[in-house]
């Protein structure tokens, strides 16, 4: 079930949410809670890679890394996401979720209606999670956009699980992204070979 704003309130009181630093009240919504942009990004650079072979992990060891940037602008610069542009940015503020909670991510529609994307796929935010959050932008716009660190970016909302999870995140073997402090390039060379891919904030 999705928790209210009352229920978010509690969860808060209760320690069973933590978000730091704290929004402001305007930033609270019905059933959800808007989250701020950083100021570091991770961004493609030319290589000449000629393809990433997804299949095969042996040969993604360092690839990734290569492939990505990172960029860190100060709070009165812009990021500018261009046309048909993927960059990997992150929330301002440090997400903690209980074992009993999960957490999605959410655009605004007010920046989806110029054609920007903040997530692809992976919006799940896993019980036990703690760090923060990874945007996966893309601007499906004809124009570019200039993001500003500090801008009110997104959402999150929470669920309650029927129970709590025996595999919380920060417990898993493995866990790639765990108190993550910058947008980390892709880790997917680090899962077993034959294993299911999994996105993950």
């Amino acid at each position: 079930m999705r928790l209210s704003d009352q229920d978010i309130e509690l969860a808060i009181q209760q320690g069973r949410i933590t978000i730091d630093p704290m929004p402001p009240e305007a930033c609270f919504g019905s059933f959800s809670v808007d989250v701020s942009l950083s100021n570091v990004f991770q961004t493609f650079r030319h290589v000449k890679i000629p393809f990433l072979n997804l299949s095969d992990q042996e040969s993604l060891y360092g690839v990734t890394e290569e492939c990505m940037e990172k960029l860190t602008i100060a709070d009165h610069e812009q990021f500018f996401l261009h046309p048909g542009e993927f960059a990997l940015g992150m929330t301002r503020e440090r997400i903690q979720i209980a074992d009993d909670l999960v957490g999605w991510l959410d655009g605004r529609s007010s920046l989806a209606r110029v054609g920007l994307m903040v997530h692809i796929t992976a919006h799940s935010i896993d019980p036990g999670w703690d760090g923060h959050i990874t945007f996966e932008f893309f601007n499906a716009g004809r124009l570019p956009l200039a993001l500003n660190p500090g801008l009110r970016i997104g959402a999150i909302s929470f669920e309650t699980l029927s129970t709590k999870t025996t595999r919380p995140y920060g417990a898993k073997k493995g866990a790639k992204y765990f108190r993550q402090k910058s947008p980390l390039p892709s880790r997917i060379q680090q899962e077993l070979k034959g294993s299911p891919l999994k996105s993950e904030k």
